[in-house]
């Protein structure tokens, strides 16, 4: 079943959305700093889902599609201009990126495999898919999902597990995945930081390869 209209509840509360990232400063840079790990270092870049761009600017990425007018108008405050358009159904020519981000946006998405289908098709080969996500399988993803009918922005998300997302993306065509995660003090660590791999940290940065399709 088709999730409600989510643009609605980032129209509604975009401001308040950008000032998530002023007030969390240190788990905002602790996962720009995870996505940073894994993101290439030259090339054409886009990020879809991109809010109000606050991971567009620091990770130097010039293009993003967003289908919240509000979140568009933020980020135009911010120096950035971005498409109107949704992940199931990019408004983007075939094999026109070097790599291709989600940050915290398939969790929203009506079909991530769709989703998904649509970053292979716009990913030239041998692109770079970057999935920043928090994990369900992990102890806050776990606490997401129990309260995020209480939240105002995740009470219609679904939260996937790494596994989850792999399996979809595996099937999608992706390959050679490398996986980064965050890990914050209120998780169980004595210190914010990142480190290779999954399953300790709550948010979790995935990269893979379009490979190409066998003929």
């Amino acid at each position: 079943m088709p999730k409600p209209n989510l643009t609605n509840p980032f129209d509604s509360n975009a401001a308040r959305y950008d000032q998530w990232f002023e007030r969390h400063q240190t788990t905002y840079q602790l996962e720009l700093a995870a996505i940073k790990e894994l993101l290439p270092t030259h090339g054409k870049g886009i990020e879809i889902g991109a809010g109000t761009g606050r991971f567009m600017g620091p990770l130097g990425i010039e293009n993003g599609i967003e289908p919240s007018a509000s979140m568009r108008t933020i980020a135009a405050k911010h120096g950035l201009v971005l498409q109107d358009g949704v992940a199931e159904d990019l408004p983007l020519s075939d094999n026109s990126y070097d790599y291709l981000l989600f940050i915290t946006a398939l969790c929203f998405v009506d079909s991530a495999s769709q989703a998904l289908y649509e970053a292979y098709r716009v990913l030239r080969e041998n692109g770079t898919l970057i999935i920043g996500m928090i994990d369900k399988a992990s102890h806050l993803g776990k606490e997401y999902e129990r309260n995020r009918h209480n939240s105002i922005f995740y009470q219609h998300a679904y939260f996937y597990s790494v596994k989850e997302i792999v399996e979809i993306a595996r099937k999608t065509g992706f390959s050679h995945f490398q996986y980064r995660q965050a890990l914050f003090p209120k998780t169980g660590h004595t210190e914010s930081s990142s480190a290779k791999g999954h399953g300790d940290g709550a948010f979790v940065v995935i990269s893979a390869r379009k490979a190409p399709k066998m003929a």
